[in-house]
């Protein structure tokens, strides 16, 4: 189950969020036994430190965590969450100290604190929680937390049990919590519906191949999203080595991310007309694989030259975006797990996104950085469109060099969407270090900051 508040408890263990600069000014208007407790514990109040004074009956009857200094707090994401996670079990109400600025953001990274991917093994041991403070929106923190829990859930999910029929399970599972439509075109029915794309890419697979689309509202601005959901990649006949297999279950990522951020979106009852695409496929070896040099054509016509078969991503992508222009969406957004670039460009904790529009990507930035969501613009340099024009075909998928690959795939996919207004974000859906409020595993990124921007980008 997501991670949710405490109910009010009146037995809730008070606890004080102090800031490093405070914690004399604190101390010195508690009785003594406090102090010399907080000295015995070597408390500082640096960032995520967490101190908890036992009463008699040995429960915690006081806690103190750590804040540190605006420098140490640039550093980190979800501070209380560091703090959190060294607490006892136990339920814990704020008493003091939290910046009401800072107030949900820190009770969000607090309750993902209590999220353990557990499908595999005996439940994790309970986490403390949190009675919502006041002035915060519990309700709508805890849809955020949900949303977050779908996505790392279903990216951590093994491939064995996560192909392209399990992530339409999900998807009708989603829509029907929602009173959502879901629709699915699969295997040969694809190539019935001008879908090829999609399909040559799952076709070595036994698991067929499939294009899910979820509906969901009947008034206000067209949001079309498409997340990459490729369960599983080897790499095709131009096959991945060893370790670069062993994380490819994430490589459905982007679709993980879509259906969380439609979860969001569903969940806060936002007046707009919602779709979601998800080319859902697995790129598998056999004899029916397409092969470098193959010339493929597309839904809109365009024709791809295969310089290399692990480059599937933005296959996929192409024909879902060209289906989705179609309809001419107000706001058309991807999401996927697309370029080893775009990780050696930003690393793993930043969102790379391209948008043609400035004032979009001012409004993203701006709500990235208030729900501790990073995320970096990164340029459609249309100078570097010939890097995709091979000699024999429209588009190149894979060109050599190995220069610009997050922006060339980029410039790929941008191909594909005409004048319709386009971002699209190349994520790494991993975390692959526990940090506070983020364990070791998948992630949901840049679905929140898209979130909070949405009011502005589509006037919802």
């Amino acid at each position: 189950m997501p991670p949710v508040f405490s109910a009010p408890e009146t037995d809730a263990c008070p606890l004080h969020v102090i800031a490093s600069d405070d914690v004399d000014s604190w101390l010195s208007g508690q009785p003594q036994r406090v102090q010399a407790w907080a000295a015995a514990q070597r408390f500082t109040g640096a960032c995520g430190q967490a101190i908890a004074l036992p009463g008699a009956d040995g429960t915690p009857e006081l806690a103190l965590a750590g804040y540190g200094n605006a420098s140490q707090r640039a550093r980190r994401r979800f501070i209380l969450a560091e703090a959190a996670a060294k607490l006892p079990a136990g339920s814990y109400r704020i008493m003091s100290g939290l910046p009401a600025e800072d107030a949900a953001t820190e009770c969000l990274g607090w309750l993902l604190t209590g999220y353990s991917f557990d499908r595999y093994k005996a439940a994790s041991p309970s986490a403390a929680q949190l009675i919502a403070p006041e002035g915060v929106d519990a309700a709508a923190i805890e849809s955020l937390a949900a949303a977050e829990c779908l996505t790392r859930d279903l990216i951590n999910t093994p491939a064995s049990d996560m192909g392209p029929a399990e992530l339409q399970a999900a998807a009708e599972a989603l829509a029907a919590t929602y009173s959502a439509n879901v629709s699915t075109i699969e295997g040969a029915d694809l190539l019935a519906q001008n879908l090829p794309l999609i399909h040559t890419v799952g076709r070595a697979s036994d698991r067929a191949p499939r294009l899910i689309d979820l509906r969901w509202g009947d008034t206000g601005p067209r949001l079309t999203l498409v997340g990459k959901g490729v369960c599983f990649d080897t790499g095709g006949l131009n096959l991945k080595p060893g370790n670069s297999m062993a994380l490819m279950k994430k490589d459905m990522g982007g679709a993980a991310n879509v259906l969380g951020l439609a979860q969001m979106i569903m969940a806060a009852g936002l007046n707009l007309r919602l779709r979601v695409l998800i080319p859902a496929v697995e790129n598998a070896v056999s004899g029916p694989a397409f092969r470098p040099g193959d010339i493929l054509t597309s839904r809109k016509g365009l024709t791809v030259e295969i310089n290399n078969t692990d480059a599937e991503g933005r296959l996929v992508l192409a024909d879902a975006l060209a289906l989705a222009c179609e309809e001419a969406p107000d706001l058309l957004v991807s999401m996927a797990t697309l370029t080893g670039a775009a990780r050696v460009a930003v690393g793993p904790d930043l969102s790379p996104f391209y948008t043609d529009h400035d004032s979009d990507a001012a409004a993203l930035a701006a709500s990235a950085a208030r729900q501790a969501d990073p995320v970096w613009r990164m340029p459609f340099h249309a100078p570097y469109e010939p890097m995709i024009e091979p000699g024999i075909a429209d588009l190149d998928n894979a060109p050599a060099g190995g220069f610009a690959g997050s922006i060339t795939a980029a410039l790929f996919l941008r191909r594909f969407v005409d004048e319709t207004r386009y971002m699209h974000f190349d994520i790494y859906g991993w975390t692959p270090s526990a940090a506070p409020g983020r364990p070791k595993g998948g992630a949901l990124q840049g679905a929140r900051a898209l979130f909070a921007a949405l009011p502005e980008l589509l006037e919802v």
